[in-house]
């Protein structure tokens, strides 16, 4: 799969997101030098963990027949300890249904496995940059 950006020619450093034909932008605050024109990527990072757990709960859910009827997530961050190698981010799924205990539970530990939480907390991710001219 690939992701192609692009800047924004009409904003300092906003960059337009494509991928698989959606298209987003993604932007840095007013203090950071940019527009605040769209998430940072930092918030994009944040939020793949969410949306990653929320769909694989309704997912999970629905194969098993269990009545989600609706979730909400909220991803907290603390970055206060970024620069010496720990960032932290709290989840927490919020479930409307007719759930017993058991099945709560079950969601629960379903969401502790999707797959961004893995990718974020299992996998060692190896990142190869280049760099170009454009013509």
């Amino acid at each position: 799969m690939t992701i192609e950006l692009q800047r924004d020619l009409t904003a300092a450093m906003a960059q337009q997101v494509q991928i698989r034909g959606h298209s987003f932008t993604a932007d840095v605050s007013q203090a950071e030098g940019g527009a605040d024109s769209g998430p940072s990527p930092h918030d994009l990072y944040d939020a793949a963990l969410g949306a990653c757990k929320a769909l694989t709960v309704m997912w999970y859910a629905r194969k098993k027949g269990i009545p989600v009827e609706d979730i909400h997530t909220r991803i907290e961050r603390d970055d206060s300890q970024e620069r010496s190698g720990v960032y932290k981010l709290s989840a927490r799924l919020q479930i409307k249904g007719a759930l017993s205990d058991a099945q709560l539970q079950e969601l629960h530990a379903v969401a502790q496995k999707c797959p961004v939480h893995k990718l974020m907390t299992t996998v060692t991710t190896e990142i190869i940059t280049e760099l170009e001219r454009l013509p």
